[in-house]
């Protein structure tokens, strides 16, 4: 696995936080206030991209992190609905590096699966920033694991590799056990999986009458709508209040705890609301509460779908 670093030799931390309400649900007062919890507890590993809140993510963060910049390690990802072509990738980079007055990005994301674009436009564009020092490492999201493995194949044609993966994971969404962890282990791919709570669905608070993301976005309630996804919630708070821990924290730590992930990206609106995943840095799970957490939800069939065999 490639080490990453931040410019200065800074050790990835843990937990990586997630920007993605930065000038939107968040205001500038609020984003700033999360920017400096994360930074008192030590994190390192900060997450954005193009699209996020019209560049106001981008921009907020590239204000809060010039001051450490080489401390610090900054990923964003390439446009989302512009595709993974040469043209798209450099533009909104350049967009990127200007919001975000940085002149080198450390991690560098194609959003999504572009099936569309040959993957060796894709990546001889991104092995000639990488060569040039535009940006330091390459990454990929939302991609399946043939994706990931068709990528990293042709990345080498161009003397390069991909770093880091961000997929989807928590305990209401295990897909990624099946084939992208295992995937990542085996390929020494670094993994920062986002949504470790759910969409917010983990957090306890929906089962108390909140509101956020599952009752504003007609996505999140698709996505986190079968019922045993709400009584997996419903238990895991019922086990966090039994060993005094909150129900983020716990889920948080849940993921951070497979051997395969590096840092679970975690975000909020506020720094109130970002406190219980933060805590889960401090937070080691033992093998049985890690059984009990892990029993809540189904563990879905191995890519060969042979049950008997797991």
């Amino acid at each position: 696995m490639t080490e990453i670093t931040s410019l200065n030799g800074t050790a990835l931390s843990p937990l990586c936080f997630g920007t993605m309400q930065f000038g939107g649900k968040a205001d500038a007062a609020d984003s700033r206030a999360m920017f400096d919890a994360c930074r008192a507890a030590g994190v390192t590993f900060f997450d954005t991209a193009h699209v996020y809140t019209d560049g106001a993510s981008e921009t907020l963060l590239g204000e809060f992190a010039a001051a450490e910049r080489e401390s610090l390690i900054v990923a964003t990802k390439a446009a989302y609905g512009e595709g993974a072509g040469r043209r798209n990738i450099l533009d909104s980079l350049e967009t990127s590096r200007k919001r975000m007055k940085m002149d080198v990005i450390d991690i560098l994301y194609l959003h999504r699966w572009d099936g569309d674009t040959p993957l060796e436009e894709s990546f001889e564009t991104l092995a000639r920033l990488q060569s040039d020092g535009t940006i330091r490492h390459i990454a990929v999201s939302n991609f399946a694991a043939w994706q990931v493995v068709k990528a990293q194949g042709v990345a080498a044609t161009f003397d390069t590799r991909i770093d880091m993966i961000q997929p989807m994971y928590s305990l209401v969404k295990r897909q990624a056990e099946v084939e992208i962890l295992p995937m990542a282990a085996d390929q020494g791919i670094a993994v920062a999986p986002y949504s470790p709570l759910g969409g917010g669905l983990l957090s306890g608070k929906y089962a108390q009458g909140g509101t956020g993301r599952l009752t504003e976005d007609d996505r999140y309630a698709a996505r986190y709508a079968p019922d045993w996804m709400h009584a997996a919630a419903r238990g895991l708070s019922e086990l966090a209040s039994e060993v005094g821990l909150h129900p983020a924290t716990l889920a948080v730590a849940w993921v951070a705890s497979h051997p395969a992930v590096t840092a679970p990206i975690i975000s909020a609106r506020n720094a109130q609301q970002l406190a219980p995943s933060l805590a889960a840095s401090d937070v080691t799970l033992d093998p049985d509460l890690m059984a009990r957490l892990t029993a809540l939800t189904p563990t879905p069939a191995p890519a060969t779908d042979r049950l008997e065999e797991v």
